[in-house]
């Protein structure tokens, strides 16, 4: 028959295997870091392509294609793994695979994305919006990935991470944004006040991974961003989102523009990289500490099978002092068994109020995962009840967050409280 520490034991194997999972989610995590970053280089190249009408950036373009190739090989391959592993996901298997699932008809279609924009087929606006879907996508699986994490610790790295890599894809769309500004040589309105949102977007989520990033990432983070490097990138910001609307731009500030704004995104990748090791270096050392613990449990189950104590409801319910020694004329149970059991109950106290402060740690953390699905839910429904884009829904809260002078979260919850007063169908 099994006893407690049977379960005790069976309970630390399926820790192990959810950190083992979650592991190797991590790893899949770093590579999709990698090709974001690629794919958000190819989207500012492209961009200087179509704005210039093929004049400018179209050999640097070439080259970041195959550099996107390799990369997206790297996390087809981490995908694969993860589907012949499938049946050990069941923390959010079904969410995290949904994600991939839509993902990936979104890299088949990349070759056909390219070779429109290689000839010219597409404006600068197209291009963004296709490869904005396809990096949302993506990130999208990260946010799987750390709404299903299980350690507190880990969880907040991946938190970090997802902040961080949302971050740096608001500072992506910028250089875009800038590129296409600067490379078609006129000011408009619409675009400026895209600009002013992904530059406010961009604090926000900088402003959450400095919150769940360990002190030294986030210290790294700050010293990281040059001086010089941000009072140029205000100067060409200024420029650009100052200019009356109809203004002629400076068509030869889109180069300095571009390279201005990547080395300040390949810094970021730089802090994304060591984010990502971090989180690896913690996933290793939680696995190392389970085996451990889960050794130290086997020793003591072998002891038991040996000789198993005899008195367990009496140690269970008993309320006499459980460190005072036996009386010696207490036969019942030898010693040894007594303080066997005392050891057993301990470990399972001690397992359940180590879950019970994991529980309360997780909670704490998925508030900031929650906040971006109240957000998710908010768009949604504008997009139903108003019939919007996603990203005209996205702009329409932040604007309204803005405007108020209140948090993002704060919009969406009271967009999600309306929801009953909302008209079933809207007209266009």
């Amino acid at each position: 028959m099994s006893t407690g520490l049977n379960f005790l034991v069976a309970a630390l194997r399926c820790e192990i295997d959810a950190l083992e999972e979650l592991a190797r989610t991590s790893d899949l995590v770093g590579d999709i870091g990698r090709l974001v970053h690629a794919l958000q280089r190819e989207r500012g190249l492209s961009n200087g392509v179509l704005a210039s009408g093929g004049h400018q950036f179209a050999g640097r373009r070439e080259e970041q294609v195959l550099e996107c190739l390799a990369c997206e090989q790297a996390v087809r391959a981490g995908f694969d793994a993860l589907a012949v592993d499938r049946r050990r996901h069941t923390a959010n298997g079904s969410r995290l695979f949904s994600r991939i699932a839509w993902v990936l008809p979104g890299l088949d279609a990349l070759p056909a994305l390219r070779l429109r924009i290689g000839g010219l087929q597409l404006d600068p606006a197209q291009a963004t919006a296709a490869f904005i879907k396809l990096v949302a996508g993506l990130l999208a699986v990260v946010f799987e990935a750390a709404d299903g994490a299980t350690d507190p610790d880990i969880s907040r790295r991946l938190v970090a991470l997802f902040n961080f890599m949302q971050g740096k894809e608001f500072a992506g769309q910028e250089r875009a944004c800038g590129a296409a500004a600067f490379g078609a040589g006129r000011s408009e309105l619409a675009r400026q006040q895209q600009w002013l949102q992904l530059i406010a977007s961009q604090e926000a989520s900088f402003h959450t991974f400095a919150e769940f990033a360990s002190a030294t990432l986030a210290a790294r983070w700050r010293a990281s961003q040059s001086p010089a490097q941000l009072a140029e990138l205000e100067r060409l910001r200024r420029v650009a989102c100052s200019a009356p609307a109809g203004a002629l731009l400076d068509t030869g500030l889109s180069a300095s523009w571009f390279d201005g704004c990547s080395q300040r995104i390949d810094a970021m990748q730089a802090i994304e990289a060591e984010l990502a090791a971090e989180l690896r270096l913690l996933s290793q050392a939680r696995i190392a500490q389970a085996r451990a613990e889960l050794e130290a449990h086997e020793r003591l189950l072998a002891r038991w099978a040996q000789q198993p104590p005899t008195a367990s409801a009496d140690f269970f319910f008993g309320s006499a002092d459980r460190s005072a020694p036996l009386a010696t004329g207490d036969t019942a149970t030898p010693a040894y068994g007594r303080h066997l059991e005392r050891s057993i109950l301990q470990l399972v106290q001690e397992q359940a109020h180590r879950l019970q402060s994991m529980g309360d740690e997780l909670e704490t953390v998925r508030v900031a995962l929650n906040e971006r699905k109240l957000v998710e839910r908010a768009k949604g429904l504008l997009m139903a009840h108003r019939r919007l884009s996603e990203d005209d829904a996205h702009k329409m809260l932040r604007q309204t967050a803005m405007n108020q002078k209140r948090r993002l979260v704060e919009v969406a919850e009271s967009v999600l409280a309306m929801a009953d007063f909302l008209p079933k169908d809207a007209a266009p």
